[in-house]
Order: structure tokens, then sequence, then C-alpha cells
């Protein structure tokens, strides 16, 4: 290969890395496997070092992928926050240990699980929690404070008020609570996320933090990054104080004094993967002593004192031996493959989505075919390619007829989906009770699944409407079940009647609406009955609703038997209003106007002066655009303020807008120019 061919494939490999930096680090949407993204960056990273002339400033290989999103404050990183170098092979680790020994006399190493989530920063004074932050490019991240908030094992007071601390920490989803969230994803229609890394990055960087809160987010905190008031002199001392000060730290770590010693640890912990309770994509190598840390110092992106081992992916053939369908709560016909069972990343694999129609015809997947499997993020089975067809194996089709109703099936227009059309599927009702009692919807305590399948299998129940019709004696006809346990499920039955109108909203299972949109309709139409008389305009409108939310809600509620159903509710005494007290912002010079807030104010945080707006009736938005009223400008404000200048928008300042508040006008309208 000549040097313009060369040159040619570094300058593609840096677009196509871009590319998955940005899918990756900013949409939380992967295309691609870990794997297959270091193997490009370590080709990209070989061109450079071997042609130092092709080498740029702003290739990948010297920055981290990540960058701030407008929607969010940004953060400047007084340390920055590193990514690490990878390994992929035993040698490069005692590669690593040379480097290091060339500089630091006997050193101790620990190695650490490498926990696949989202890095954070998390601020305290005096041993409150003031601020947190993601990474970001490394240098600027986004404020995110109050989403981290909502992690109920980043403790919001230490146990004791050191005077200034700075921590970094992997944000991450438990395998199981990954499991239930894709679950339910399937049973609503929706796209699934496709491994717990990227769920933990999306529900973390969400601008509702009512959003994150449900999602049941962790943190590991791993790193001092500053502190005043204590003095600590390596890593392994850090982790204790971090501990004693209330922080969830690694559940293990090792002390090494060798290569081999590091390498033995590494296969150890890559033994474990199977038996985690979180997932890992690799173990992490650093020095122990913060000293040497100092005099061994950082590249342009990684921190010499430390390297990432990065496991290889586990792929294995197996046999397909058939394809089972299964129908959604919302009539979505999804095809998961039935395989010879092998065993992946410590568990037995039998059986693997594979997604829709789409999908199959893509890999070409044919029954009886021997196809490769891998686990995505190491936790869910997925068919990466087929090895071979069996002789006389003949293309794969969906049936066009639902298998649990014989109804008729649709493919919707734009959509991968193939749905049962037929309202009364018993499939689709029996995954619709499951959605209604659900904790996120109507929350009766007491209702499994179990329980659910022995009501319908007496055909005392035909729909989530006919649980508010049972009596003591049909819960008794149940197998186990005594008269206290009657009577509680009677009671909690009852009880969820009482409901706040959002959760029955919710649990109507109304196609791309979840727990937070649903309270978004609520708050904006505060009964049952105006969402049902609700135009598309109307919806459409709310803030935070799309297009396909509003018809979405339109057409829901235009059907005949939609209409019986809320004829059906307020017979059966269910709660059809919004129970939260709305405030009156009539004449409020806030109602009905968006705010942008830009640079630093002299008496509010951000977030602070945004609740005061949205309390008083306007809108808070991360962009400036035509739409936007006023920027409330403070300093060092920046890009958005020229932009605001451009556009003509009117600019005020923390002192009008107190005026604003106070008194109910501004005398800076039309004023672009601000102070």
């Amino acid at each position: 290969m000549d040097i313009s061919e060369i040159s040619s494939r570094a300058q593609q490999l840096r677009e196509q890395i871009n590319y998955h930096n940005n899918r990756y680090y900013n949409m939380d949407s992967p295309e691609i496997s870990d794997y297959e993204y270091d193997m490009m960056l370590r080709e990209l990273e070989q061109i450079e070092a071997e042609h130092p002339e092709l080498a740029s400033a702003d290739s990948p290989t010297n920055r981290v992928g990540g960058e701030a999103a407008e929607k969010f404050s940004p953060v400047v990183h007084t340390v920055p926050m590193e990514s690490l170098h990878d390994s992929f092979s035993h040698e490069e680790i005692r590669e690593f240990d040379r480097r290091i020994r060339e500089t630091i006399e006997a050193p101790v190493y620990t190695v650490e699980p490498k926990i696949d989530g989202l890095s954070v920063s998390a601020e305290y004074r005096d041993g409150i929690f003031v601020r947190g932050s993601t990474r970001g490019d490394g240098a600027v991240g986004e404020d995110i404070t109050d989403n981290l908030k909502t992690i109920r094992s980043l403790p919001m007071r230490l146990t004791r008020p050191v005077p200034y601390l700075e921590v970094r920490g992997e944000v991450y989803m438990s395998i199981e609570s990954f499991e239930t969230l894709t679950k339910r994803q399937e049973e609503n229609g929706e796209k699934t996320f496709k491994n717990p890394r990227n769920a933990a990055a999306g529900s973390l960087r969400q601008k509702n933090a009512a959003i994150t809160k449900q999602r049941q987010l962790d943190i590991f905190v791993f790193n001092i990054q500053q502190i005043e008031g204590e003095e600590i002199t390596s890593h392994s001392q850090s982790l204790g104080l971090l501990k004693s000060l209330g922080f969830t730290t690694l559940p293990f770590y090792y002390t090494c004094s060798t290569a081999d010693e590091v390498i033995d640890k590494i296969e150890e912990l890559g033994s474990k993967r199977g038996e985690l309770s979180f997932q890992i994509d690799g173990a992490v190598v650093k020095l122990d002593d913060l000293a040497g840390r100092t005099a061994l110092g950082s590249t342009a992106k990684f921190p010499r004192w430390a390297e990432a081992y990065k496991y290889p992916p586990e792929e294995k053939p197996t046999e397909l031996l058939d394809i089972e369908i299964n129908v959604g709560r919302t009539g979505v016909l999804t095809p998961t493959a039935i395989f010879a069972p092998i065993t992946l990343a410590g568990t037995t694999v039998s059986r693997a989505t594979l997604h829709n129609e789409d999908f199959i015809r893509e890999k070409d997947i044919r029954i009886g075919d021997t196809v490769i499997l891998r686990k995505a993020g190491e936790i869910i089975p997925e068919v990466v390619s087929v090895q071979s067809h069996k002789e006389g194996a003949v293309p794969y089709q969906l049936p066009r007829i639902c298998p649990s109703c014989g109804g008729q099936v649709v493919r919707d227009e734009g959509e991968a989906a193939l749905r049962c059309t037929n309202t009364e599927c018993p499939a689709q009702l029996m995954r619709h009770m499951i959605h209604f009692v659900s904790r996120d919807a109507m929350d009766i305590d007491g209702l499994g699944e179990k329980v659910l399948y022995a009501l319908a299998e007496k055909e005392l129940v035909h729909s989530p409407f006919d649980l508010y019709r049972l009596k003591r004696d049909d819960i008794l006809s149940l197998d186990n079940k005594k008269d206290k346990s009657a009577d509680n499920l009677i009671a909690a039955i009852e009880k969820s009647k009482s409901n706040d109108l959002y959760r029955l909203v919710f649990a109507l299972g109304i196609r791309h609406i979840g727990q937070s949109t649903a309270k978004l309709l609520c708050d904006k139409l505060r009964t049952l009955d105006e969402i049902a008389s609700a135009d598309y305009e109307d919806i459409v409108s709310i803030d935070g609703f799309g297009e396909i939310m509003a018809k979405s809600v339109q057409s829901y509620f235009a059907l005949d038997k939609t209409k019986r159903v809320l004829e059906e509710i307020k017979e059966l005494g269910l709660n059809t209003r919004n129970l939260t007290e709305k405030r009156d912002n009539t004449g409020s010079p806030f109602a009905g106007k968006t705010f942008v807030i830009t640079g630093t104010l002299p008496n509010y945080k951000r977030q602070e002066a945004a609740a005061i707006i949205e309390d008083l009736g306007g809108k808070v938005s991360g962009s400036v655009s035509k739409k936007t009223d006023f920027v409330l400008a403070g300093e060092e404000a920046g890009s958005k303020l020229t932009k605001a200048q451009t556009l003509g928008i009117t600019i005020i300042d923390e002192a009008e807008f107190e005026r604003m508040r106070k008194t109910g006008g501004s005398d800076t309208a039309g004023n672009a120019e601000g102070e």
C-alpha cells in the first residue's frame, strides 16, 4: 500500500470513528460492537505511529469521543476526566509494566473491574452534594445535577463535612433493571436499548429527571479527582476513604506487584463476568502510588499510569431449532429464535430475539441454520451471522395471521414490526392486563402474572376493568388463596381507583405514551374528558410531545371501543381528574413564554431560575431559536447571547428577571441589545 492509499485509509478511519463516537457518546445508540470500534481505533493509532506526517491535531486518537450537549449547561472540568489506553493482549500489559518500571521502582498496581456505564463527576462542599456532570470530551461536560440526585446509591450528604471533594464514578444499570426495562419496552412496542451501558447513558442524559428516576440507575465511585482537608498517598487508601464517606465503591479490587500477578488477576476477574449483577467490559490496571502518577503524567488523551484491558467478545456456533412468535400488548409480533443450548459468558443460552422481519431477511436466517451467537454487551444473546444453511432450508417468513387469535396481521407504514389488528386478541389482552396493574401504571399490589393468568383461566376477567368487578369469593376460588390475601387484593384493587390521572392514562396502554409523557398530558389537559375531546393541535402543542405521540393519543380516543372504555371507567368509579393542584398563572408575564438561561447569574443557579419560570407558567429551553421570547443572561454569556442578539430576541439580566417576577411586567420588551 503506497502513502496515498495509507493517507486515504487514515482519513476514512477518522470519519468512521467520529461517526461512531457520535452514535455512542452523544446519541447513546451505537451501530457497531465495542470490539469493532476498538479495532478501528487501533488501526488508526498504528497508521499515525508509523507515519507521523499523517497525524492530525483533531484526530480521534487524541481526544475523548463525547461532547457537551446543548440541552445541558456546560461544566468545565478543573481536573480533566481522561480516557484510558486499551490493551487487548497479555503482551501489551507486560509492555505497560515495562514502561512504568522505566520511571517507578518496584511499582504496586491495583486491578479493578471496568464498569461499562457512563463516567460522571460528583462535587461536594462541606459534605453536601452540589453538582454533577458527565465526562463530555474530558475537558467540558454536561451539568446533570438533578439527574444524579435520583440515584439512591449516590450520597447527598457525606458521613463527615469534607471542605471540598470531587469524585469520579461510573453510572450503570444493573442486569436485572436492564432486563426489566427492555421487557417493558418490547411489550410497549418501543425500540429497546441494545445493552445496559446505552440504557444507563440514555437514561442519565434525559432532560426530564423524572424519567431518569424511573430507570433505577446505580453508581460505583472509583476515584478522587480533588480533595481538601484530607491527605492521601495511594489509590487503595483513597478507595477506603471513599467508602468511609458513604460512597458505594467497587465491590472488589486486587493489588499486585508484578506483570504476571496483574495478568492472573485480569483473567480471574474475566472468569467472574457471568456471575456479576452488573456489566463489565474489561479490567483497569492502575499505579497505586499517587506521587508516582504525578511523575508519569499523561499524554494528550491518556494517563500514562493506567491501562484498560478489554476482554474479547465470545462467539459460538449453534443450531437454530425453531422460531417462536410472541404477541405483545400492542399486537406486535416478535420472533424469538430457539437454539440448541450453548454456554456464553458464563450462562446457558437457548433463546434470543430476532427483532423483526427485516432483521431476519437481512441476515437470511432460516430454521435449521448454523448461526453464530454472542452476548451483546455480555448480557443479551444475539445472532451475529449465519455460518451455514441446512440443506433444503427455505427463507423464513413471519405469519400473516396472528398465532394467538388468527386475526389479520399488518405492517404499518414506516415501521419494521408486524402487528395483529384484532383488539380482542387474547395475547394482547393478557399483556395489557399485566401492564395495567404494573408498578408504574395502576400499581395494584399482589396482582402478578401468575394471579392474572389464573383469573383469566377461570374466565373471571376478560379485560383490565373486570378486575374492579372481582368479589372476595372469586379470589378465594384460586389455588392457595387464603382469607387475608383475598382481603388484601380486594383492598389493593379498590385503592387503585384513587390513583392520579396520569397513572390511569399510562395504564390504558396508548402506543408511544410512557409514564412521563402521560404526566405531561395530564398536566395540560386535567381531566380524562378533556384529553378525550382534545384535537391534534391541542396535544402537539404540549411541551415534550411530538407529532407521532399526538397522533397516537388522538387516534386512540377517537376509537368507538375507547369511548366504551371511558364510560366503563366512570361507572366503576375510577378517578378521572389530575389530583395535583394547578397554580393560577393568569396575568403572569412568564405564562406561555419560552426562556433560555445563559451565563452565570449573581444570585441564582440556573436550575433555580428555571424552576421559578416553570412555576409561573413559562418554559425553559436549552437553545435559542425564533420561538424564544426571553434570554436571561448572566456573566460570560457566550454564543447563546450572540445568537439572541442576531435574532432580535429580548435579553434580560437578573435584576429585570426579579422585577418581572415581582411586578408582573417587563420594560425591556423589544430591547435586543440588553444591558
